[in-house]
């Protein structure tokens, strides 16, 4: 993960910490699944893996981003891509706060 990827990150997180219920990722505490994650009421809308965004969306958006070539269904390497789960790409022109906040939204319903 390049140092731009996690600066990039550090500054959607601090630009979604105000908003409700968001629980910003801990530099403490135990490193599992979810630890690098921006939560809302206890559960994962966007997080940082293999140094892309990876955010929490309605299956049919996943599928129109998909589609559009804008990612790929997550992997949390289990080998089944998860449904509601986009990885952005690396490429993608996408602004990462307002995918962020579509999930945030989402998450919160």
């Amino acid at each position: 993960m390049t140092e731009r990827t996690e600066a990039r990150f550090e500054a959607l997180v601090d630009e979604l910490a105000t908003l409700d219920g968001v629980t910003v990722p801990s530099a403490q505490g135990a490193r599992r699944f979810g630890s690098d994650a921006l939560k809302v009421d206890d559960r994962i809308f966007a997080m940082l893996s293999d140094g892309r965004l990876v955010v929490k969306l309605p299956r049919a958006r996943v599928d129109e981003l998909v589609a559009a070539g804008e990612g790929e269904r997550y992997d949390a390497g289990r080998g089944r891509p998860m449904r509601e789960w986009l990885a952005l790409d690396s490429g993608s022109a996408l602004p990462w706060a307002r995918l962020a906040r579509e999930a945030y939204a989402f998450v919160r319903s």
